[in-house]
C-alpha cells in the first residue's frame, strides 16, 4: 500500500521519516512519500489515484480543500472546516483531523490535563484546532493575538460556538496578562523580540514550531522553568493517530519522535 503527505512546499516535511519508522516497527511493507500538491489542485490530484493508495497526511495549504473534497467527515472536521488526514475506504475519502486529539495527547504527556485560560498567537487553521483541543480540557477564556484581526474571525466564531469567552488582540498592542497556557502557531520571527514577555504571562507554553529548535519562546521558557510542549511532540502524536487510521495498528509516538529528531540532527 502507498501513503503520502500532500502540501506545498513539502520538501521540509518530517512525515515521511515518521510514518516510515512506524511501518518498520509494525513490519509493514508500505511506502510513504512527500508529494508536492499546490493550492487549488487537490481535487484533480485525488481523481488520478490508483487502487493501491490507502491514505494521505495533509498539510498547508490544503487542509480546507481536504475537508471539502471528502465524501465523509468526522464531527471535528465538520466543525473546523479543515482536515489533516484523508483515508480511502471503498473508493471514498474520509476526512479526519488528528491535530486535535494529538494536541491533547501532547499536553497530557507534559502533565497538562486542564487549562481554564489560554492565549493563542495566531488565528488560522492550527489555532482553530488548538481551540477545539483545549475546549475539552476545561478552557473558558481564550485570547487570539494576530497582526490582522480579520484573520482571526473564523476561529473566534468556532471558539464562541464552543461556549468560550473570546477576545481578539493585535500582536503589537496586546496586554500580556496572566494565562494558564500560551500557544504559539506563528513563525519564530513574529514573536522573537518579545519572547520573554509572552512567556512571562503564562504557566506553560505550547509552541507548534519544531524547526529550528529551541525557538525564542522555548528558550525564554527554559530560563523561567516554564513547562514546554513542542511542535515535534504534537507532530509525533498526531502522526501516530494517522498511522492508526490508515493501518489499523497502534505505534508508540516516541518511536516517531525519535525518528524525527534523528533526521533533524542530520540536517
Amino acid at each position: 500500500m502507498r501513503c503520502a503527505v500532500l502540501g506545498s512546499p513539502i520538501g521540509h516535511s518530517l512525515s515521511p521519516v515518521m510514518h516510515r519508522a512506524a511501518y518498520t516497527e509494525l513490519g509493514l511493507d508500505w511506502a510513504y512519500d512527500a508529494v508536492e500538491v499546490p493550492a487549488g489542485t487537490l481535487t484533480a490530484f485525488l481523481s488520478s489515484l490508483g487502487d493501491d493508495v490507502r491514505g494521505f497526511s495533509v498539510t498547508a495549504p490544503l487542509k480546507k480543500e481536504a475537508a471539502e473534497a471528502a465524501h465523509r467527515r468526522t464531527e471535528v472536521v465538520e466543525l473546523l472546516g479543515v482536515a489533516n488526514t484523508l483515508v480511502i475506504d471503498d473508493d471514498r475519502f474520509c476526512a479526519d483531523n488528528t491535530d486535535v486529539p494529538g494536541a491533547v495527547a501532547a499536553l497530557a504527556e507534559a502533565g497538562i490535563t486542564t487549562t481554564a485560560s489560554a492565549r493563542i498567537l495566531g488565528g488560522g487553521a492550527t489555532a482553530a484546532s488548538m481551540v477545539h483541543a483545549l475546549s475539552g480540557l476545561g478552557l473558558r477564556e481564550v485570547e487570539l493575538v494576530v497582526r490582522d484581526p480579520d484573520r482571526a474571525l473564523d476561529t473566534a466564531v468556532i471558539a464562541r460556538g464552543l461556549g468560550l469567552d473570546v477576545r481578539i488582540s493585535t500582536i503589537d498592542s496586546a496586554e500580556v496578562g496572566t494565562v494558564d497556557l500560551l500557544v504559539s502557531t506563528v513563525p519564530v520571527e513574529a514573536v522573537a523580540g518579545a519572547a520573554g514577555a509572552w512567556v512571562g504571562g503564562a504557566s506553560a507554553l505550547f509552541d507548534v514550531v519544531y524547526d529550528p529548535w529551541p525557538t525564542p519562546l522555548a528558550t525564554a521558557a527554559g530560563v523561567t522553568g516554564t513547562t514546554v510542549v513542542s511542535g515535534l511532540d504534537l507532530l509525533a502524536h498526531q502522526a501516530a493517530l494517522q498511522v492508526l487510521l490508515m493501518t489499523g495498528d497502534r505505534v508508540d509516538p516516541q518511536i516517531l519522535r525519535g525518528a524525527a529528531m534523528a533526521h533533524l540532527g542530520r540536517r
